[in-house]
């Protein structure tokens, strides 16, 4: 299997800054790229419920050279901390940044927050879970907001019931909220997909969506099963098929991605065959490595092991939670690295894909 990319950029970690990661990529006006991504803080913890705020970084150079890092977003005085940032070019030409602001009894709020020149300023947060009556822990991934061909905002949620214990974390479920007037409000969609795993501590987690050609919305979801299982909807996100097993998708408990990448379609993942191997015991990587790119020449349709390409083949450290930016030539992906901690939440690292590259595979 070929190895594509090269490093740009690398966001390490030190005694008081633990954990960088999930962040997102967006184009602004000036033609400059912006990342976003979580910077944990603190020698205590790396924890997901540690201390963290939102910083982001600037190239103008197409990802070849960053800026130093500005501090986008703080956490709110009373919540544990803010997350799992999801950068969206808005229909009305705003920049959308949405994130996870953690509360201190085992909740959480999804937020927009927008800014109409650039990033130079911010609104108000608004709740986009503030349709849902009973309040729960919702997990939404970074630069996994989905913005519709026809305009349609949607989220794609595991929901881990924590009331009334919130020191009890249940396995997930799915379900959806989405806005057709480009954030204003949102709207919970009827279907809910329930965790059927019977005894299974995870149920469905962290889904991701990618719209097909044809106009259907594809979900893919982590699960602790071995695959990632998959799930279709033919009426932008109302209703759903039920979720089964992608036999292709072979994946430790890890994210996955799909995102588009010029004429083609790049799904990212951890493969399971590599990690079976491996007695990952003594260390915090839970499987996650290899790191691969799976690409598809129909718009996500089909995929084929003739298409697979190595992101990282050092199998002593782990990566997840990327993040992909579409540069016309090229693609940016950024996904945490463990930078040889032993601890798979580490380093942000940040490479630069020609798409030549995987052309001429």
């Amino acid at each position: 299997m070929k190895k594509i990319g090269r490093q740009v950029l690398f966001i390490g970690t030190d005694n008081n800054n633990p954990r960088n990661g999930e962040g997102s990529f967006i184009r602004l006006n000036d033609g400059s790229i912006m990342f976003g991504y979580t910077e944990f803080s603190g020698n205590d913890s790396c924890d997901d419920d540690a201390q963290a705020r939102i910083c982001a970084v600037i190239s103008t150079d197409e990802g070849e050279n960053w800026s130093e890092k500005k501090v986008l977003f703080n956490k709110p005085e009373n919540a544990k901390n803010i997350m799992c940032l999801s950068f969206l070019r808005m229909n009305n030409g705003d920049i959308g940044a949405f994130y996870i602001i953690k509360n201190a009894d085992g909740t959480d709020q999804i937020v927009l927050t927008r800014s109409a020149d650039e990033g130079a300023s911010w609104s108000e947060p608004v709740n986009c879970l503030a349709c849902i009556e009973i309040p729960d822990y919702y997990v939404i991934n970074n630069d996994r907001v989905l913005k519709m061909m026809n305009g349609r905002i949607i989220l794609p949620l595991a929901r881990h019931t924590v009331i009334p214990d919130p020191d009890t974390f249940m396995p997930g479920d799915l379900c959806f909220v989405y806005s057709d007037d480009d954030g204003i409000t949102w709207t919970k969609t009827e279907t809910e997909l329930l965790n059927p795993f019977k005894n299974n501590p995870d149920g469905y987690e962290e889904p991701g969506l990618y719209e097909l050609a044809d106009g259907r919305l594809w979900c893919y979801i982590r699960t602790n099963t071995g695959f990632q299982y998959e799930c279709f909807s033919s009426d932008c996100g109302l209703t759903w098929t039920i979720p089964e097993p992608n036999l292709f998708f072979s994946s430790p408990c890890s994210p996955m991605v799909v995102k588009d990448c010029g004429e083609l379609t790049a799904a990212i993942f951890n493969p399971v065959p590599e990690h079976i191997l491996r007695n990952d015991k003594e260390n915090d990587l839970w499987g996650r490595t290899p790191y691969i790119m799976a690409v598809s020449n129909d718009r996500g349709k089909t995929f084929s092991r003739e298409n697979l390409f190595y992101l990282e083949d050092d199998l002593n450290n782990g990566y997840c939670y990327p993040a992909v930016f579409d540069g016309g030539d090229y693609m940016l992906l950024a996904y945490y690295h463990s930078n040889n901690s032993g601890v798979c939440l580490n380093s942000t690292k940040i490479i630069k894909i020609m798409y030549e590259e995987i052309k001429s595979n």
